[in-house]
């Protein structure tokens, strides 16, 4: 379908894109583009690993923590 820009609204375009038309705009009767429904299904959204190796890793409670021999790095 040939669409003049002039005589329709982006709303209209984009409802007969998502229809799976192939729209090519003109002006003044010659084409400039070619708009078509041609992106795949978004990807399926990943879940959330978080807290997946809860309880299998195991951190001292003191790991934050520096030994004297930071002190002069850190005063």
């Amino acid at each position: 379908m040939n669409i003049a820009i002039k005589d329709t609204s982006l709303e209209d375009i984009v409802r007969r894109i998502e229809a799976g038309e192939h729209v090519t705009l003109t002006r003044d009767g010659k084409p400039f583009a070619k708009v078509e429904p041609t992106l795949a299904e978004a990807a399926p959204v990943k879940k959330s690993i978080l807290g997946a190796m809860r309880g299998q890793i195991w951190m001292a409670d003191d790991f934050d923590e520096l030994g004297p021999e930071w002190d002069e790095y850190t005063k």
